[in-house]
């Protein structure tokens, strides 16, 4: 990915903290999932007071983007913080990794963290959850 393809993956990210749903924590997280074919499927973090509903941004970009039929995934974008100020990087919960390993390839998967379109990380999926468990395990 070029630095241009990054940045727009960032803005979409930043964009989506305004619809952020965090009535009880206040820390708001948006998400840009970045689909092969080049589509950009967003998402942010949606709470409920009984918080085991609750869906993180990442697995709500994902659950969209799945939803139309799409599976295949080069990278995602996460920000988030504390009533939306991005103070430093929000890294994807367990759940979120898990759901990540079973549409993506761990090996080439790009989870992208930043602050900022100036200031970001790039990790594989691999590289965030080592030995992770995914359908190749089940063949």
């Amino acid at each position: 990915m070029d630095k241009e393809q990054i940045g727009q993956l960032i803005r979409s990210a930043i964009e989506q903290l305004q619809f952020s749903y965090t009535p009880y924590s206040g820390f708001k997280v948006g998400a840009a999932l970045l689909s092969e074919d080049g589509k950009i499927y967003t998402g942010c973090n949606i709470e409920n007071a009984a918080y085991t509903p609750t869906n993180c941004a990442e697995r709500t970009a994902f659950f969209k983007a799945v939803s139309e039929g799409v599976r295949k995934f080069k990278a995602i974008c996460v920000v988030g913080g504390k009533d939306g100020r991005l103070t430093e990087y929000a890294a994807p919960c367990g759940v979120c990794r898990q759901v990540m390993m079973e549409f993506c390839d761990p090996d080439t998967f790009q989870i992208i963290l930043a602050t900022g379109t100036e200031q970001y990380e790039s990790f594989t999926l691999k590289e965030l959850l080592p030995l992770g468990f995914g359908p190749a395990n089940l063949e």
